[in-house]
C-alpha cells in the first residue's frame, strides 16, 4: 500500500508539471487513436486531416499491420496504426519521433504494404482504393525540397508537365509538429486546434475556448494522469523514460555537434543511447555512424 501510495504521490507532484499523457510516447499515440474505445477519436482527427482528400469518413475498422514497423529501430521510434475506411481507402497513421536515414525511402517502402495487401488471388483487375499515410513528425524535417516555413506537407503523384495529379491511389502527408507554434486564439480550422491541442496536451489543464468540443472533452479525459489505471500508469511510465531516454541522446547530438563537432557530438550521442540498451543496428541508423565506428566507441567503453 505504502508503494502504491508514493507512486500515486509522485504522479500527482508530476501532474503539476505534466497533467496528461505525452501522446508522442508509444503508450500515449496508441491511447488516444489506437484503441477501439478511442475510434471516435481518430476519425475526427482523419477527418480534419484529410477532409478536402476523402469528404468525410463516417466509419473505419483497425487492421493487422504486421508488415509495418517490422525492424528493431521502427519499433522504438515509430508507432504506427492501419486502418481501412467503410469505403475502402487504407490509411496508416504513424508517430516518427527522430529522422530516420533514408526517411522519405522508409516512409515509401512501408506504404507500399498497405498497395500489395488488395491483391487478389486470380483474375485481378488491378483495382486498388487509395492509400494515405499521414505522418506526424516530432522533429523538424531538415530537406531543401521543401517549404521551410510550412509544417504541413501533401506529397502525391504528379504529371511533371502538367503538375496534376497522375494517379490518385498513393498520398502521403507529413506533419512538422514542432513547427506549429499558434496561439489559441489564431486557431482557425478544426485541423488546426487537433494540432494545438497535440502539441500542448501534455501540459495543458483545460480546453482553451474554442476548443471546448465533446471530442476533444474526451481526448482530455483519456488522456489525465491522475484518472489512469494503475497498470496503464506503469506502462506509460516505462513509455516516458524510453520517450526521453532517446530525446536526451538525439538532443545530446545536437548540442555536442554544435560545439565541439559533428563526429564527437554524435559519437557522445551514440554512447548514450547504447548505455540506455540501445542495440548498435538501432544507434546506427538513428545518427547515420557505421557499425564499426559504434563498435570501436564500445570498445572505447569497455
Amino acid at each position: 500500500m505504502l508503494v502504491w501510495f508514493l507512486f500515486n504521490l509522485y504522479i500527482y507532484l508530476m501532474g503539476l508539471v505534466a497533467r496528461n499523457i505525452n501522446p508522442f510516447t508509444d503508450f500515449g499515440f496508441k491511447k488516444l487513436f489506437g484503441e477501439e474505445a478511442s475510434k471516435d477519436i481518430l476519425l475526427d482527427f482523419l477527418n480534419a486531416v484529410l477532409e478536402d482528400e476523402v469528404g468525410e469518413i463516417v466509419d473505419l475498422e483497425y487492421a493487422k499491420n504486421e508488415h509495418l514497423g517490422t525492424t528493431e529501430l521502427d519499433r522504438k521510434v515509430v508507432f504506427d496504426i492501419f486502418c481501412r475506411t467503410a469505403s475502402g481507402e487504407r490509411i496508416i497513421i504513424e508517430m516518427q519521433k527522430f529522422f530516420q536515414s533514408y526517411f522519405k525511402e522508409r516512409s515509401l517502402y512501408y506504404t507500399t504494404f498497405a498497395i500489395q495487401e488488395q491483391a487478389i488471388q486470380g483474375e485481378w483487375d488491378f483495382h486498388l482504393y487509395p492509400v494515405y499515410c499521414i505522418s506526424l513528425l516530432d522533429f523538424v524535417l531538415r530537406d531543401p525540397e521543401i517549404t521551410p516555413e510550412s509544417y504541413f506537407h501533401k506529397v502525391k503523384l504528379l504529371e511533371t508537365t502538367t503538375g496534376k495529379v497522375f494517379n490518385n491511389k498513393l498520398s502521403f502527408v507529413y506533419l512538422e509538429m514542432p513547427k506549429f507554434n499558434k496561439n489559441a486564439n489564431e486557431l482557425e480550422t478544426k485541423f488546426e486546434k487537433w494540432m494545438y491541442l497535440l502539441r500542448r496536451l501534455e501540459f495543458l489543464e483545460r480546453l482553451p475556448e474554442g476548443l471546448q468540443y465533446k471530442i476533444f472533452e474526451k481526448v482530455m479525459s483519456i488522456a489525465e494522469l491522475l484518472k489512469l489505471e494503475k497498470t496503464d500508469r506503469q506502462a506509460y511510465e516505462e513509455s516516458l523514460k524510453k520517450h526521453r531516454d532517446l530525446k536526451n541522446a538525439m538532443d545530446t547530438q545536437y548540442m555536442l555537434g554544435m560545439e565541439k563537432g559533428r563526429q564527437e557530438g554524435l559519437e557522445q550521442a551514440a554512447i548514450m543511447m547504447m548505455r540506455a540498451g540501445n542495440d548498435i543496428a538501432s544507434v546506427s541508423a538513428i545518427l547515420g555512424l557505421s557499425v564499426e565506428q559504434l563498435k570501436a566507441v564500445a570498445d572505447r567503453l569497455g
